[in-house]
């Protein structure tokens, strides 16, 4: 089971590039696509959202922390990554923790909380 995940938003698309958002949108999913069924990640979510202003969708990839280092050196993620960069505003890209490492990584917290002096 995934212990990472990627979770990449976006904004509104830049005036002009809709149709070129289009198809890189359509492009990334492909990808993802063939990403999952050769096992090089565990699978990816794709949320569409209403009007709020900063966030319009968001894609989580799911996978192991190896899966996700390769994924972020392959070459045709590095050029999606700078296409949709291009195309919409407020892209982000921000590594997270899922499932069993959230154990791990609050135990690695609460460690460091216990040695820092508490105020009240």
């Amino acid at each position: 089971m995934a212990d990472r995940v990627l979770f990449i938003s976006w904004g509104t698309p830049v005036r002009g590039r809709e149709e070129r958002g289009l198809e890189v949108f359509n492009e990334t999913m492909g990808f993802y696509g063939r990403l999952q069924q050769e096992g090089r990640i565990e699978r990816f979510d794709v949320v569409l959202l209403g009007p709020s202003g900063d966030i319009n969708g968001y894609i989580e990839v799911h996978g192991s922390a190896e899966q996700l280092n390769a994924l972020r050196e392959d070459e045709e993620f590095e050029r999606n990554t700078i296409e949709a960069s291009l195309i919409v505003d407020e892209f982000r890209q921000v590594e997270g923790v899922t499932n069993e490492e959230i154990a791990r990584q609050m135990a690695l917290y609460q460690e460091s909380v216990a040695r820092v002096p508490q105020t009240t």
